[in-house]
């Protein structure tokens, strides 16, 4: 008797199973649909939210080319200096380097002209070795200065001729001693001077061929130049650069124009001595990055697409007899 009611059970649990999972599976669905909905919306209104605000703090600080409102400048044009054009710099590009004949030329005027007032402080001799110079070369010119060192044994200090570790000497001792020699004026140190100033070297090229005289209505204070490339227009420094003020070995015309490309080089590389080899290494690591990528890819996809692409199919056991 049970054996004979047993497949009619079966076959009534078969046919109602479909409709309740079917009803229950429908139930969960509509809920997590929902779920989604709601937090998909939440998402958008925070991602939303994020974006609103950056742009109204971007446009507080900056102001155009975002904001709608005029602003207004305390400054004219002439206090805040003349813009510099962009020139084709060689190291500009991302795979280009420095001109690295432009950078010795550069050292040339340099120890020639500027550094009888401005210090180079962050450059010892050693950086030039294999950029600029031979080892011997700058051996040689090292010890054509003079360095305090010691105590020796006998507890004195001594000067000794400089070597590849010492650091580039500065004009001055000290401080007072600049601004006593520069009426009041204290040179800055050009180790950094490309990346310390708006514009870099376009900035820097442009206020050393920048001497005119002043314009009409204009007037400079005593002891001044005039220079439309530099805040307010009035500089202490007078003209530096005047054609065929040096002779370089390689036979360049020494024209001003090409003194100031070769002194800013020579700063340029001088703020930034690891440019060259940063760029390298920049290079190489996105070569081996995109090797990589590339290859976890193809294997990813080799391994999973037996996995990603197989059916499986359930089919039930006929319980009718």
């Amino acid at each position: 008797m049970f054996s004979s009611a047993l497949p009619r059970l079966a076959s009534r649990a078969s046919a109602q199973a479909p409709k309740a999972f079917g009803k229950a599976r429908f139930s969960s669905t509509s809920a997590k649909t929902a779920q989604g909905v709601w937090g998909s919306r939440a998402a958008v209104a925070g991602a939303s939210a994020v974006a609103a605000g950056t742009t109204a703090w971007y446009m507080h600080l900056y102001g155009a080319p975002f904001s709608l409102l005029q602003t207004a400048e305390a400054n004219t044009a002439a206090e805040v200096g003349l813009h510099p054009a962009e020139y084709p710099w060689p190291h500009k590009g991302y795979f280009e380097t420095f001109d690295h004949a432009a950078i010795r030329r550069g050292y040339q005027v340099y120890r020639e002209v500027c550094a009888a007032c401005h210090s180079l402080d962050r450059i010892a001799w050693r950086n030039l070795v294999g950029v600029s110079h031979t080892v011997d070369e700058v051996k040689a010119m090292a010890e054509e200065f003079e360095y305090k060192d010691g105590p020796n044994d006998e507890g004195e200090m001594f000067d000794r001729p400089g070597k590849l570790a010492d650091y580039m000497p500065a004009p001055y001792p000290n401080e007072e001693a600049a601004r006593s020699a520069n009426a009041g004026g204290y040179p800055p140190d050009l180790s950094l001077m490309i990346k310390a100033r708006h514009g870099g070297a376009d900035y820097v090229y442009s206020l050393l061929t920048g001497y005119v005289e002043p314009p009409a209505g204009v007037v400079v204070a005593e002891g001044m130049n005039y220079n439309p490339y530099f805040p307010g227009g009035g500089i202490a420094m007078a003209r530096t650069l005047f054609d065929g003020l040096v002779e370089y070995d390689d036979e360049t015309p020494a024209t001003t124009s090409q003194m100031a490309k070769d002194v800013v080089q020579f700063l340029a590389w001088a703020a930034e001595p690891e440019h060259d080899e940063r760029k390298k290494m920049g290079l190489q690591a996105v070569i081996i990055i995109s090797s990589l990528t590339a290859i976890s890819l193809y294997v990813k996809r080799f391994k999973w697409t037996g996995i990603k692409n197989r059916k499986i199919y359930y089919n039930p056991p006929n319980l009718k007899h």
